[in-house]
């Protein structure tokens, strides 16, 4: 898919939004995507639908391109949306709603294209808009990247010249400032209660920071200077997240969101940053769409489905809904340029020079990037205790790889359903346990050293060592009792061209046509398993190499090589 000029994102986005025309609400406040359900209502899912297109609406109008059909739709919608006496109101949010995270995309609308959005509208359908969007400003909200929705609301407020509150506003930003953990990187949250870091801070906090020094550049100039300041850094450190061939780290939660994996640069790029040069920027966001544009992403329709690579449920959030994947439209705030800026002008350069190890102390991650190509980042299960869902999959597993993906288990009731890739899974009383979070945990320049524990008595101490392409594994058990453990490499696509695997003596490799990975223990016995269809992230059907291990009562060590291969 070339990818290139103004024009050639313009398409893109018209491939993605168009689809969705004759899926509005008589009303057009709503969108009717899915039947699939999330942890709020049926109205505000399709609320939601609604709103997250604007991410990608809004910057195409600002930069002078042309969507009448949606624009109509827009305009129409956000007035019955907030009419109150229209059938398709969106209803009055209580504490906690997820209203307010949708509000942001209207609020950026405002402030991008107010000759769009707000000047149109009459006296009354004005007032009905500010009622509904003020509503953000007298309810409790998480103490999380929600803030920056409510900040985003009341500058959107402030530049129409309605009423806000600069005090509730202040206060926000005060907060969000106390996340701030250093080389660009913030906790989403009190680093006591939020200490994982993950896409959070890229597409949201650090985007909303952006987006604030821009909107407030000429009322907060000192503060606009350092949260830009800090992308600039951020921005330094988030490149080697991705891979040269386009795809970003699957890591964390939310990955529904999909391609708001570039977002962070998009609006680095919209603002007049530059972290990076503008043509490895160009780079990064061009290479990122096209990895995913060449993902069964899309329904026959056009229109997103929620999972990975493909269409997939077992990964999701309770909060993803069928509009939640149009998220990723974020990355498309590019659009907001004219025509003659230097970012449509620019080659899209490759990534700098390939760094091996680069340490992230700050973030508390060891990232790789091997001869050929691939990310690996090697993590130290650092999860708040109030868990999403899936944590252990998300944050927990021992590496996460651009060229593997990571597995979603669906039970941990045998291997083959728990598909623990990556992690060393213990079997006890015929159930899987594996690691969730760890006690405690070291950053070094050349590994990582984290002590947890799988199971009530059970105390682990592993430390992850690269090599040249790939990682050793040194396991420090302390059991009070015998058990088995079973120590995974990566999940490798089965039938696929050159498909094949074995498990021979202390050594499993599986691989095909693009990959492939062995894991030898030479104190263990060499398994595949046969992981059920849909758990891993990149393909319906894997195999995972792995070593079993028999510990016995006492203190066991054992030391697991992995080695892997991909296009």
């Amino acid at each position: 898919m070339e990818l290139n000029t103004r024009k050639d994102f313009e398409a893109l986005a018209h491939k993605l939004l168009d689809p969705l025309l004759p899926l509005y609400s008589e009303g057009c406040a709503r969108l009717q995507i899915g039947d699939t359900g999330a942890s709020y209502c049926r109205d505000t899912i399709q609320m939601e639908g609604f709103s997250r297109i604007l991410w990608a609406l809004a910057p195409l109008l600002q930069g002078g391109g042309e969507a009448p059909e949606l624009t109509r739709i827009y305009q129409k919608g956000l007035v019955s949306g907030t009419d109150p006496e229209s059938p398709e109101y969106w209803g009055n949010p209580g504490d906690y709603d997820q209203l307010f995270v949708e509000m942001a995309a209207i609020a950026c609308a405002i402030l991008e294209v107010p000759q769009t959005f707000w000047e149109p509208l009459s006296d009354k359908e004005k007032q009905n808009l500010v009622n509904w969007l003020s509503t953000i400003n007298q309810h409790e909200l998480p103490m999380c990247n929600w803030l920056g929705f409510r900040i985003l609301v009341n500058l959107a407020l402030r530049s129409v010249n309605m009423p806000y509150e600069p005090e509730r506003m202040e206060l926000d930003l005060q907060e969000m400032e106390s996340w701030y953990i250093g080389d660009g990187w913030y906790s989403d949250g009190s680093p006591l209660n939020k200490p994982q870091r993950d896409y959070y801070i890229p597409w949201a906090i650090q985007y909303y920071g952006v987006l604030y020094s821009v909107f407030a550049a000429d009322t907060d100039p000192e503060r606009a200077a350092r949260l830009r300041e800090r992308a600039l850094v951020f921005g330094r450190e988030f490149q080697h997240w991705f891979d040269e061939n386009g795809a970003a780290i699957p890591y964390g939660r939310s990955l529904a969101y999909r391609f708001a994996q570039c977002a962070f640069y998009s609006v680095c790029v919209w603002a007049g940053l530059e972290p990076l040069p503008l043509e490895q920027m160009k780079g990064i966001i061009v290479r990122n769409l096209q990895w995913w544009m060449e993902k069964p992403i899309v329904d026959r329709d056009g229109v997103l489905n929620i999972g990975y690579c493909y269409p997939q449920m077992f990964m999701t959030e309770r909060y993803n809904a069928p509009g939640s994947p149009y998220w990723s439209m974020k990355s498309f705030i590019v659009l907001g340029l004219p025509e003659d800026h230097p970012f449509w002008k620019a080659e899209a350069a490759p990534l700098a020079a390939n760094p091996g190890l680069t340490p992230m102390y700050n973030a508390h991650f060891l990232m790789q990037r091997t001869p050929d190509g691939q990310v690996n980042l090697y993590a130290p299960s650092e999860v708040e205790q109030n868990e999403h869902g899936q944590f252990a999959e998300k944050y927990g597993k021992f590496v996460y790889s651009t060229r593997f993906g990571f597995s979603a288990s669906r039970s941990y009731v045998q291997l083959e359903q728990a598909a623990p890739d990556s992690m060393l899974a213990f079997v006890i009383s015929g159930q899987v346990f594996v690691r969730r979070h760890s006690d405690s945990f070291e950053v070094k320049e050349d590994r990582m050293i984290a002590t947890w524990s799988p199971f009530e008595g059970i105390t682990v101490t592993t430390e992850l060592i690269p090599t040249e392409q790939g990682h050793i594994r040194r396991h420090t058990i302390q059991s009070p009792f015998a058990c088995t453990a079973y120590d995974s490499g990566f999940a490798v696509a089965k039938f696929t061209p050159e498909f094949a695997a074995k498990a021979d003596g202390c050594t499993a490799e599986a691989g095909n046509q693009t990959q492939r990975c062995t894991v030898c223990g030479k104190s263990g016995t060499a398994q595949i398993i046969e992981c059920w269809p849909n758990t891993s992230l990149y393909a319906p059907n894997t195999v995972i190499p792995s070593v079993r291990y028999e510990i016995a009562a006492g203190t066991t060590v054992v030391e697991t090589e992995i080695t892997a291969f991909a296009q």
